[in-house]
């Protein structure tokens, strides 16, 4: 596993909505607020000295006047929380659903946009201009998702496969990748976002990703041909994991 922590957030941005305002501070959140210099070195470091392999960030979320989307972290602070993170040999990961979100966090240098119901084929060239993936969630989020990864894959932005967890539930992860082929990919593309970009994603590509001499025998073996028809990924005969078989006919 490869593990991230609490996801930063800026304050007021994520905080649970609709509670008195003397109870708010005492409501739990599924994130961790750190607002400027100091207080983002100091959660970025700890996320990091607790464990975590990636640190993620909220880079724009529902805090607007009206409940939209709006961006939370400055440029300035998107900047330092990918420098110290870099700095560890880490990666960061950005939830992002608007543009300009979208924007900050590639101009950054983030390694993986999540969502990205807002881009723009703007967007997507710097993305695709600075390696970032792009992980579109299409299992969730917005009715637009087919425009939108096409703006992706016009770019040439490399396409990863990833869902949330919780809508999507655990043992459902073929969903996802049906619904990337539901969206416009190829099933070859939707494979591959799942396997081999995954894997370099990761940082794992020389040990995942691809059957080859050398790296860890992480294996499925389904009915039919997945090339052709998507959903023969529901119909696992054989897992084999690390060499060792967990499941056979």
């Amino acid at each position: 596993m490869q593990v991230v922590t609490k996801a930063i957030v800026v304050g007021g941005q994520y905080a649970p909505k609709g509670f008195a305002t003397e109870y708010m501070d005492q409501i739990p959140q599924g994130a961790e607020e750190a607002n400027g210099p100091d207080q983002i070195s100091r959660v970025v470091r700890d996320q990091i000295k607790h464990g975590a392999d990636w640190i993620k960030v909220y880079a724009d979320y529902r805090w607007g006047p009206n409940g939209e989307a709006m961006p939370g972290p400055t440029q300035d602070e998107f900047n330092l929380i990918v420098n110290i993170t870099k700095s560890s040999g880490r990666a960061v990961a950005a939830h992002a659903s608007t543009a300009e979100g979208m924007r900050r966090a590639a101009i950054a240098g983030v390694e993986t946009i999540e969502h990205g119901d807002g881009g723009t084929p703007e967007v997507f060239k710097l993305m695709a201009e600075k390696g970032i993936c792009y992980v579109p969630t299409v299992s969730v989020g917005g009715r637009n998702k087919k425009a939108v990864l096409q703006m992706a894959m016009d770019a040439h932005v490399t396409i990863c496969n990833g869902a949330d967890s919780g809508p999507v539930a655990h043992g459902d992860n073929a969903r996802e990748v049906e619904g990337l082929v539901t969206n416009g990919l190829t099933p070859l593309q939707a494979l591959k976002a799942a396997t081999i970009n995954d894997a370099k994603m990761m940082h794992w590509g020389d040990r995942l990703g691809v059957v080859k001499t050398g790296y860890l025998a992480d294996l499925i073996a389904v009915t039919g041909d997945p090339t052709k028809d998507i959903s023969a990924i529901r119909q696992v005969q054989l897992v084999m994991k690390g060499g060792e078989v967990y499941k056979k006919p």
